[in-house]
């Protein structure tokens, strides 16, 4: 079980609040992670896994303007993710993730450029990130950082995550 993951699950239960999941880059890790915990079900409600972007557009609602615009190895993508996350589960916070883990460019970004999104009742922003390593590597510290991210937010920390 990971520590950072069943200390967010705590401060969620303290706090009555509860997250969902939109992922990329990811493929599912984030879920696996947060399911990880014993008692997760208690504030993680699901997520959605959103590979292609035709799908963050029509079950997360990331406006198609904003993919053409930005592209969606973006914060813009980032943000839209996880408010469409959090306004299909109806949980308190969601968080996202979108990128490039590799071992490909995508979108003229190398592999490694992230972007894990957090949105909440009173919140909407995007970390970027710049990871190195093997597929695997970027993927499972992308899960650790977007953790890390709600785990400050919930806390009242300021953090930089970069």
């Amino acid at each position: 079980m990971d520590r950072s993951a069943a200390r967010l699950h705590d401060l969620l239960g303290q706090a009555d609040a509860t997250v969902a999941t939109a992922e990329s880059l990811t493929g599912g890790r984030l879920a696996a992670l947060l399911t990880g915990v014993p008692g997760a079900s208690a504030t993680y409600v699901g997520g959605v896994i959103t590979y292609a972007t035709e799908l963050k557009e029509s079950l997360l609602g990331v406006p198609p303007a904003l993919v053409e615009a930005h592209g969606v190895v973006s914060a813009e993508c980032a943000r839209a993710m996880a408010t469409g996350a959090r306004l299909l589960t109806g949980a308190t916070y969601a968080l996202s993730t979108t990128g490039v883990a590799g071992p490909d460019r995508q979108e003229g970004h190398p592999p490694g450029t992230v972007y894990v999104g957090v949105a909440g009742p009173s919140l909407s922003s995007a970390v970027a990130l710049e990871l190195v390593g093997d597929r695997e590597a970027v993927q499972d510290r992308t899960c650790a950082k977007a953790v890390a991210l709600l785990l400050a937010i919930l806390s009242g920390e300021e953090t930089s995550l970069g």
